[in-house]
C-alpha cells in the first residue's frame, strides 16, 4: 500500500511523509479517524515508507524488495494486531485471513473482519495472550529494515488489557514504531492515549469519494449519488456501488404505495419476498430509504423547485410524495428506517420486522395513530 494508492486525506499523508523524512516519528502514533477515512490504508501505506530502501521524497518507491513484502503484507518487520475470537488467541492464528481480508477492501470495519472469520456473531477482543505476543515480537531485532513497524488495529478492542503494553509503548526498543489505528478514542485508555501522538483523519469529501469511485469504474453520475449517500465512509461507498440503485428505488416505492394502501396480502408478501435478500442488502436499502426521505423533507420544506440530490424518476416520485406528505409524517419515517436499520444490525427477524415496519408506515400515512410514532414491536423481532 502506498500513499498514492489512498483517496483523499492529503494533509494527512503530508504529516506522515514530513515525520518519516524529517527523522522527527514518535514512538507511537495513534491515527483516529471514523469508519471508512482510511486511516488502516493510511497506516499500511506509512509503514511501507519507513520499510521502504528507496522512497522518492513523496511516496515508497514500491519496486524494492521491501516495498514488495510489506505491500503483500509479509514484510518481517511489519507486524499487526487485530481483534480476534477466542480467551487464549492471537492475531497470529488469523494472518492468513488477515491478509486476504485487507487485499480485498483495506476500509473494511470491524463487523466485517469477524465476519471474514466466521465468527460473525462473537464478540472480538484483543487478548492477554496477544499482548505478550506483541512485546516478545517486539523485543527482537529487526531482520531486513532499519525499523520495526507494529500496527495495531483497533485498541479499543484491548479494554483493560492495554495496561501490559504501556511500558512497551513508553519506553519500546530502538528503532520500533506503533501505529495504533482507532475509531473511538473513548474506548481507549487514557494511559495508552497520553503516550501516543494523535493524528485525526478526518471523514472523507464526497468529491474524494467520487473520484475513488470513477477510478474503480463507476460512471460519474452514479459515483456522485453514492458519494452523497455514503457521508465520507468510503467503505460504505464501495458497498453501495454493488448494488443496483434503481433496484432500490422500485423496491422502495413499491414498498411506500404498499404502506400507503394499506393491503395486507401486499405487505405480507413484500415483507417475505424482502426477508431474503440479506442484511447487508437490507441495510443498504433501508440506507437509501432514508436518504430518499431527506430530500422528500427539503422538497416539502423548500418547495418543488430546490435543487435535492435525486434524479430523473426518482425526483418526480419524490415531489409527487412531497404533495401529499407533511414534515412531521416524514420526520416519523425517517425515525421507523433508523429503527429497521438499527434492527437488520441486531438480527432481527426480518419477516416480522419488515411487516412491522409496513403497518407502522401505513398508520403514518394514514394518521391512524393519535400520537407520534413509538418504535417497532421490539418484542416481536428477535
Amino acid at each position: 500500500m502506498r500513499f498514492s494508492d489512498i483517496i483523499g486525506q492529503p494533509a494527512v499523508k503530508d504529516r506522515l511523509r514530513l515525520m518519516a523524512s524529517g527523522g522527527r516519528m514518535p514512538h507511537a502514533l495513534l491515527l483516529l479517524g471514523p469508519e471508512g477515512s482510511g486511516k488502516l490504508a493510511m497506516a499500511m501505506a506509512f509503514a511501507q515508507y519507513v520499510l521502504c530502501t528507496n522512497p522518492d521524497g513523496s511516496d515508497a518507491c514500491g519496486k524494492c524488495p521491501s516495498c514488495i513484502k510489506a505491500s503483500k503484507l509479509v514484510h518481517p518487520d511489519l507486524h499487526f494486531s487485530y481483534p480476534t475470537v477466542g480467551s487464549k488467541m492471537t492475531s497470529e492464528a488469523f494472518l492468513p485471513q488477515w491478509r486476504s481480508a485487507v487485499a480485498e477492501n483495506p476500509y473494511l470495519n470491524a463487523n466485517e473482519w469477524l465476519q471474514h472469520i466466521g465468527a460473525e456473531n462473537k464478540q472480538g477482543n484483543i487478548t492477554k495472550e496477544e499482548c505478550v505476543n506483541i512485546i516478545r515480537k517486539l523485543s527482537l531485532k529487526t531482520f531486513e529494515s532499519t525499523h520495526k513497524v507494529l500496527i495495531l488495529w483497533l485498541p479499543e478492542y484491548l479494554g483493560k488489557e492495554g495496561n501490559r503494553l504501556l511500558k512497551l509503548i513508553e519506553e519500546p526498543p530502538e528503532r520500533t514504531l506503533f501505529v495504533l489505528v482507532a475509531e473511538r478514542q473513548e474506548l481507549i485508555l487514557n494511559t495508552i492515549l497520553s503516550r501516543c501522538q494523535i493524528v485525526n483523519v478526518r471523514a472523507l469529501s464526497d468529491e474524494a469519494i467520487q473520484q475513488g469511485l470513477m477510478q474503480s469504474g463507476v460512471a460519474e453520475a452514479q459515483a456522485a449519488g453514492i458519494a452523497y449517500l455514503a457521508n465520507g465512509n468510503y467503505n460504505e461507498a464501495l458497498k453501495l456501488a454493488q448494488h443496483n440503485e434503481n433496484d432500490h428505488a422500485r423496491l422502495f416505492l413499491q414498498w411506500m404505495r404498499n404502506g400507503y394502501q394499506g393491503n395486507p396480502v401486499k405487505m405480507v408478501k413484500w415483507s417475505e419476498d424482502f426477508a431474503g435478500q440479506g442484511r447487508e442488502n437490507q441495510k443498504h436499502f433501508l440506507q437509501y430509504a432514508l436518504h430518499f426521505l431527506r430530500e422528500i423533507t427539503l422538497l416539502i420544506a423548500a418547495g418543488p423547485e430546490v435543487k435535492v440530490r435525486l434524479q430523473n424518476q426518482e425526483l418526480e416520485s419524490a415531489k409527487k410524495m412531497a404533495g401529499v406528505m407533511d414534515l412531521d409524517q416524514a420526520e416519523q419515517l425517517m425515525q421507523l428506517f433508523s429503527d429497521c436499520i438499527f434492527a437488520v444490525e441486531r438480527n432481527a427477524n426480518p419477516k416480522v420486522l419488515f411487516l412491522d415496519a409496513s403497518i407502522q408506515m401505513n398508520h403514518i400515512l394514514k394518521r391512524k395513530q393519535p400520537d407520534t410514532y413509538k418504535g417497532l414491536s421490539a418484542q416481536r423481532l428477535y
